[in-house]
């Protein structure tokens, strides 16, 4: 966390209490706009063979390659006529209480600034491209906007149990790094796989990772790594089976989760749904794009 620019631990100058900024949209530069151009471009390219088709009809409902960074005052009325959410800008990391108010009142907080041309292939902080491109298409959709909602109103319960780490492993797993079956194979949904040019490739193709079925308990017990590719994929069967099992109540689930020992990121229990046991050769050889 430490290595990231846009971490603050108050709300800074310019932002309002619920850490909102104006998105300041005419301030952006023509090297920005191109950037956002050149990852868009990039990227459908891959992914109309390996993207969820909620993703991609997202993509054409919102226009996203109207040309450079959207505008939100553009997109926001699209978004919001479709399932009620809208996007919101804001100065960099939030607090997690205040992340959660926004899902909660299906409102998405995104990063105000976009990469640097010199770091197309990688970005360990969240910028414009990763949460607009990434996540926004699939608000679009009524089963995940409503999964989305949950997850925020969830997560200010969890906060108040001391499960965060748990939900936490839910967020990383499926709106994150989620794969699903659709069209006789897998496909992908997770914001940090769409906006990858290579974990998109990787993350459907590579024999490294397990690929393996969607469990609630499992994922929420199951550790991740947010420096590299996944060792681990789970898959949901749609994204209608994902909002039903997580709007059950989770405080049973939590009951039984207190005190259990978390699982390596590479483990495949005898239990699990094995879609691909992988080798795991990528990060046994070290990780980061290794030869």
């Amino acid at each position: 966390m430490s290595d990231f620019e846009h971490v603050f631990e108050q709300p800074p100058e310019g932002a309002a209490a619920d850490w909102t900024i104006p998105q300041n949209w005419s301030a952006y530069t023509e090297v920005e706009h191109q950037t956002w151009n050149t990852l868009y471009e990039r990227q459908m390219k891959i992914l109309p063979s390996r993207a969820s088709e909620a993703f991609l009809r997202g993509l054409d409902a919102l226009d996203l390659n109207a040309g450079g960074i959207p505008d939100f005052d553009v997109i926001n009325p699209k978004l919001q006529a479709l399932t009620g959410w809208t996007v919101v800008c804001v100065p960099g990391l939030v607090p997690d209480e205040v992340f959660f108010d926004h899902l909660a009142n299906r409102r998405f907080v995104s990063g105000q600034f976009i990469r640097k041309p010199d770091q197309l292939d990688y970005l360990q902080e969240p910028d414009i491209f990763h949460d607009v491109f990434g996540h926004v298409p699939m608000l679009t959709d009524p089963d995940f906007a409503a999964y989305m909602e949950a997850y925020g109103k969830g997560g200010q319960r969890a906060a108040a149990l001391g499960m965060l780490p748990n939900l936490a492993r839910l967020y990383w797993y499926t709106v994150e790094f989620g794969l699903m079956r659709e069209a006789g194979g897998l496909r992908i949904y997770g914001a940090g796989i769409v906006s990858s040019a290579t974990e998109s490739v990787f993350s459907l193709e590579d024999p490294s990772p397990n690929r393996l079925g969607f469990d609630l308990e499992r994922v929420m017990k199951t550790l991740y790594r947010i420096d590299d590719f996944q060792q681990v994929y789970f898959v949901i069967d749609s994204i209608e089976a994902l909002k039903t099992v997580t709007l059950q109540d989770f405080g049973p689930v939590y009951e039984r989760l207190k005190g259990a020992e978390a699982l390596p990121i590479e483990a495949v229990l005898p239990t699990d749904k094995v879609f691909t046991q992988g080798t795991q050769a990528y990060a046994r050889k070290g990780g980061r794009f290794a030869a």
